[in-house]
């Protein structure tokens, strides 16, 4: 018998601002059973969170034969570095915002399997090389536009991450100089502070402050207001919903354009909960797109949603970063 058989799965750990979703897969690719938990809400401390991951998975876990059926884990992670296995400064995260966090090396003492982690949108575009709208792609770049902007890119059928493990964090390329809004990274007017799902719904504060026009958004706390709110206005026709998306697409599109100089893509997949408005926000990117690129990038790149289901992208992707562990 062989070590495949007695140890068919592997963990995979999507790990968002927002939410941490846990996949048990096989060798196939199928998710066998999934948990999540909240990231946030453990303040600074990384041994609270990954105490409350560890007593999520031991429920999958069971379920699946125990962790002798456990080969490994991957995860995907904000400022997840592949080289080291851990994750640092992210913005986006309260207990690894200034800190170092070694979350690799954490999980694999409490599982007692190897662990390896990388950047969540890497985790992502591995998942769509492999199973997703990707595969036979060998150029692309994913986006992911959830709490904040991430990008995985391929480059040659490899993903690129650089000389210490954190090339390609597009999300906080400055898109505006003049006046550009804070980013959670301390910095002003990079993509992901106008492009992520919190930038969204910081424009509709700021669109509703600007404007008398009547919008549904006028019935909810303007603190409240969250991107899905947007999309659900847009989609009733309502006219400052769809200009933000308008705005957002702009922004998007433009930032698309500049990325293709560096490596022609074949295409941009675009993954999140922000992608769910669907034509409200790719129409207004694939229009700045063309309206911005370069002439010898003109017409050739796609632009496409993620074929996967909600997380799966990204937790399969961790879960390929858990297999790539065993053959090296």
């Amino acid at each position: 018998m062989t070590e495949d058989s007695l140890k068919p799965y592997v963990i995979g750990l999507d790990l968002g601002g927002t939410n941490s979703v846990f996949g048990i897969v096989d060798s196939r690719g199928d998710i066998k059973a999934t948990t999540s938990i909240k990231t946030q809400g453990y303040g600074d401390n990384a041994e609270a969170y990954v105490d409350a991951c560890v007593e999520a998975l031991q429920l999958i876990i069971d379920q699946v034969g125990g962790i002798e059926k456990i080969k490994a884990m991957g995860i995907g992670a904000p400022n997840g570095n592949y080289y080291n296995g851990t994750v640092e400064y992210a913005a986006n995260l309260d207990w690894a915002r200034n800190r170092v966090v070694p979350l690799a090396q954490m999980f694999s003492d409490r599982l007692g399997i190897p662990v390896a982690l990388t950047n969540d949108a890497n985790a992502a575009a591995i998942g769509e090389m492999i199973y997703g709208v990707a595969r036979g792609m060998k150029n692309f770049i994913v986006i992911t536009l959830g709490t904040g902007v991430g990008s995985g890119i391929v480059i040659n059928g490899q993903l690129v991450y650089g000389s210490d493990g954190f090339a390609g964090e597009l999300g906080h390329v400055i898109v505006r100089r003049e006046d550009g809004r804070t980013c959670g990274c301390g910095r002003k007017g990079c993509l992901e502070a106008y492009c992520s799902a919190t930038g969204v719904a910081r424009s509709a504060r700021e669109f509703l402050a600007n404007s008398n026009e009547p919008s549904l958004l006028r019935d909810i706390d303007p603190e409240k207001i969250t991107s899905y709110d947007v999309s659900i206005a847009a989609a009733k026709g309502d006219k400052i919903a769809n200009e933000i998306y308008q705005f957002t697409g702009k922004m998007l599109g433009e930032a698309c354009a500049d990325f293709a100089t560096f490596c022609s893509p074949e295409a941009f997949i675009f993954f999140g909960g922000l992608v769910k408005a669907g034509d409200l926000i790719m129409n207004p990117i694939k229009k700045a797109y063309d309206e911005s690129v370069l002439g010898i990038y003109k017409g050739k790149a796609k632009f496409l949603v993620s074929g996967l289901d909600g997380a799966s992208a990204a937790v399969l992707g961790a879960s390929a970063v858990g297999w790539d562990i065993q053959e090296k």
